[in-house]
């Protein structure tokens, strides 16, 4: 990983790192080749960081967002079977588990799933995971789909102010 402003490398080392991102002080990036959720303690010199594992998570980790004391982290299933030479195919193996594509929340102070859930079907990869605070049903509609005919959308109104 390597600090923009200064082009100086951060921490290496890591295997296929993801969505590196700043939240409350600490730098968190997955080790997509792992399966982490991971912190860095940075150092004067990059190779004397350290990457602390948060969790693993059963899939090829890539987007992550946060919320209060939550990270949200994108899995995804292996495009050909397997991780071919990733160590994520031996800790998956290790776990007795099965790679799965679908979000994880994560506790950040326990490293314990607090939810999660699945994604079946046609899609198999995840990119990223924005959170939306305050939304209560968030949808996502293709354009091409009929649901998309009739969707209506509008700026936040103020009432009070209306009459």
């Amino acid at each position: 990983i390597t600090d923009v402003a200064t082009g100086e490398i951060v921490i290496g080392g890591l295997s296929m790192p993801h969505s590196p991102r700043m939240y409350y002080g600490k730098l968190y990036v997955l080790n997509s080749g792992t399966g982490e959720l991971c912190w860095v303690e940075p150092a004067v010199k990059a190779v004397n960081a350290k990457l602390h594992v948060v969790a693993f998570c059963p899939g090829f980790v890539r987007g992550l967002g946060f919320h209060g004391k939550h990270a949200f982290v994108g899995l995804s299933k292996p495009r050909y079977e397997r991780f071919e030479g990733l160590a994520l195919d031996k800790k998956l193996a290790d776990a007795d588990s099965e790679p799965w594509c679908g979000i994880q929340v994560i506790d950040l102070e326990t490293g314990a799933v607090a939810h999660w859930f699945r994604i079946d079907g046609a899609i198999s990869e995840l990119y990223d995971v924005a959170v939306v605070p305050g939304v209560l049903r968030p949808m996502s509609l293709g354009f091409a789909s009929n649901e998309v005919l009739g969707l209506i959308t509008h700026d936040e109104m103020d009432v009070a102010a209306s009459f």
